[in-house]
């Protein structure tokens, strides 16, 4: 889901830096981006100038174009100095598709939370060449559109093995309440959680950077969805608990720097309008249960966009997160109906 423009957010670097190149956003720190093929076209990372190395914090997905940028950005922005240390924020291949091939190369040292390294390890690890069936129940459970479900049961699915680099065996672990130095900075870890399960941020002591991943995005609102790795979750409810404890540690000259769009300003407000649109979204969700609806026919209420196939799969996890949510929480309940859909229908009062 979206959020609208909002003036009240300030932008200090009006222009991101070309694909492959970095941009100093504080003594020390680069902010370098670097493409994606899909409609989120570019992933932010950034670098941390350690003396005789380089700290990364996430690295891209795998591809050729990705491999290039990075000699590149090697010989370049980066002067030649190794990259020593890898911290990454969450699992996800736009972030951990890199890091394999950076440790390889530089011994590089990989930080992260222990679920992180799990899942990455796990999910580059597990190649599937067809739907599993409970990823094929799943999406009956949800009510996909059949065109779209007869075309996904013959393709082969996405894999992470398609994007990122096989990641080595060994890690350093951080958690909630750990500090680490780096950049010549002291930073605060704090965990999120809802768009990727311990989700690392962080912040430093020395100034006003916050280094956030994909917890905190300036204009769009990260993709919180159920997988069939997990069909009973209730990510919302974990995302909103934390959207809740970053928000008290918000401060209006903190300089967030995000996995993607643009650093900004005004964290307060926006922790407050991250909080607020799944608010509004399980408010209109509410308001449409009031017949009985597959997850599927509830992409209106909370999208603002017509959904094509192309985001398709991304829509439906995040209404289920949501319909997981209400239905955790005594609002709903659920059905089934005879094609093995899920009707979903808000409680009597």
């Amino acid at each position: 889901m979206t959020d609208g423009p909002n003036q009240t957010l300030r932008y200090p670097f009006p222009d991101p830096p070309e694909n492959g190149a970095a941009l100093e956003v504080a003594p020390g720190v680069l902010w370098i981006r670097l493409p994606l093929p899909m409609a989120l076209d570019h992933v932010n990372i950034y670098a941390l100038d350690d003396g005789d190395g380089w700290t990364v914090v996430d690295t891209g997905m795998k591809t050729s174009h990705s491999v290039a940028l990075w000699e590149g950005l090697l010989t370049g922005p980066l002067a030649g100095k190794p990259v020593t240390r890898i911290i990454l924020t969450h699992h996800h291949p736009d972030h951990v598709g890199m890091a394999g091939w950076l440790m390889e190369r530089f011994g590089a040292e990989l930080i992260t939370t222990r679920t992180a390294w799990l899942f990455s390890r796990m999910l580059i690890l597990d190649t599937e060449e067809e739907p599993t069936p409970q990823a094929l129940a799943f999406w009956r459970a949800a009510g996909m559109d059949p065109e779209i479900y007869e075309s996904r049961k013959a393709e082969r699915p996405f894999n992470f093995s398609d994007v990122c680099h096989p990641l080595p065996v060994g890690y350093t672990r951080v958690k909630e309440g750990d500090t680490l130095r780096a950049g010549g900075r002291t930073w605060d870890i704090h965990i999120g959680n809802g768009h990727a399960p311990e989700h690392l941020t962080l912040w430093s002591r020395d100034d006003n950077l916050v280094i956030a991943g994909d917890q905190i995005i300036s204009s769009i609102s990260p993709n919180i969805g159920v997988h069939p790795t997990e069909p009973e979750a209730d990510p919302v409810a974990d995302w909103l608990e934390a959207c809740g404890r970053f928000r008290s540690l918000a401060r209006e000259h903190h300089l967030v720097l995000s996995g993607h769009k643009r650093p900004f300003l005004g964290l307060p407000m926006r922790m407050r309008q991250l909080i607020e649109n799944h608010h509004g979204a399980l408010d209109r969700l509410r308001a449409h249960l009031a017949e009985p609806r597959t997850a599927a026919e509830c992409f209106p209420p909370l999208f603002k966009r017509p959904i094509d196939a192309g985001i398709y799969g991304l829509a439906l996890v995040e209404t289920v997160a949501h319909l997981n949510h209400l239905h955790h929480a005594g609002e709903i309940t659920r059905r089934r109906r005879d094609d093995g859909a899920w009707l979903w229908q808000s409680s009597p009062e």
